[in-house]
């Protein structure tokens, strides 16, 4: 005869195994999110690197205040995004572990259950990639990291993030997760350190083009850039390529000199691309601020210059979901 307790064990074992498959079968989208937070520092200086300014005492002043606020702001600009909780988010310019951590357990999201993969890069400012994902919607199955080899007259740059992954699907998804270097001495001249990472990820995908893959994040290149051009040349769908904003404010993540353009972009193999629901920019009205300048919107920064004003990044988020 069955005990009450062995009872109980086989009715919560079996009331489990329905509830995971209920809510599997209700997953009617995957929400993807790609975001470049800026500067997510936190206050203490690494050895070596040049992060002098977000210090309590560097040219920034930033204090553990500032920096839990900014947490809290990056955790909000998530959430944000789509009526579900993003399964998977793709943050760009992300210090160190510390604050990967501080922003999944101590932070907004800390109720969310986002467990984070990163990078560990040579950047000469200590910034990386980091993959947040929700464990009962993606499973990684492995990572690594993909160095990208300095060119003459380059500086160490962010390493490439690859994720393979298991959705609640059982479809094996493989990520990664992008942000190529700067176009700061002049787009021309640093052109070549963004092919760099083209031909990185290009090698990689030779064998994974017929799979369903996501190549997102901040390539500091427009849509018809070469690096760019080199990367849909593989046979990826830039998605993400005309984009506009949810409100209708945004027409690009990135707005300069009065003109919106996207530096920021989500890639799909064919197979994936077929799946796609919709792409969008979420420039919910808290994330903007007048342009007193050219008129219109542009993204609330954390700072105007050097001038603290509460705000969140100077790129908007890029949101993709996929059925």
């Amino acid at each position: 005869m069955i005990n009450d307790k062995a009872m109980r064990t086989f009715f919560l074992t079996v009331l489990s195994f329905i509830l995971f498959h209920l809510t599997s079968n209700s997953v009617a989208a995957q929400v993807f999110v790609e975001l470049n937070c800026e500067n997510l520092f936190d206050t203490r200086h690494d050895e070596g690197k040049q992060d002098e300014e977000f210090t309590p005492e560097g040219s920034r002043r930033w204090t553990p205040t500032r920096y839990w606020r900014k947490l809290n702001a990056t955790g909000q600009e998530i959430l944000s995004c789509s009526e579900e909780l993003p399964a998977l988010v793709a943050i760009i310019e992300i210090e160190n572990d510390t604050v990967a951590r501080d922003l999944t357990r101590r932070s907004l999201l800390r109720n969310a259950g986002y467990e984070y993969l990163m990078t560990e890069s040579p950047d000469v400012r200590g910034l990386d990639v980091a993959l947040l994902y929700l464990p009962a919607r993606f499973r990684p199955l492995c990572y690594d990291v993909l160095d990208v080899p300095t060119l003459p007259n380059m500086r160490p740059t962010r390493q490439i993030l690859y994720v393979q992954g298991e959705t609640q699907r059982r479809d094996t998804l493989h990520l990664f997760i992008v942000h190529a270097p700067s176009r700061y001495n002049g787009e021309l001249e640093t052109r070549p350190h963004r092919q760099q990472v083209t031909n990185i990820l290009t090698a990689a995908l030779d064998t994974l083009i017929t799979k369903n893959v996501i190549v997102a994040g901040d390539f500091n290149d427009y849509a018809d850039s070469p690096s760019l051009a080199a990367l849909e040349a593989t046979g990826l769908v830039n998605i993400s390529a005309k984009a506009t904003g949810a409100s209708g404010r945004a027409k690009g993540t990135y707005r300069y000199h009065g003109e919106w353009q996207s530096l920021d972009h989500i890639l799909l193999s064919p197979t994936l691309s077929e799946r796609m629901d919709t792409v969008y920019i979420n420039d919910a009205t808290f994330l903007l601020e007048p342009e007193n300048t050219y008129g219109g919107w542009k993204p609330r920064r954390t700072y105007n210059g050097y001038r603290y004003q509460r705000g969140f990044s100077d790129h908007l988020p890029l949101v993709l979901r996929l059925h």
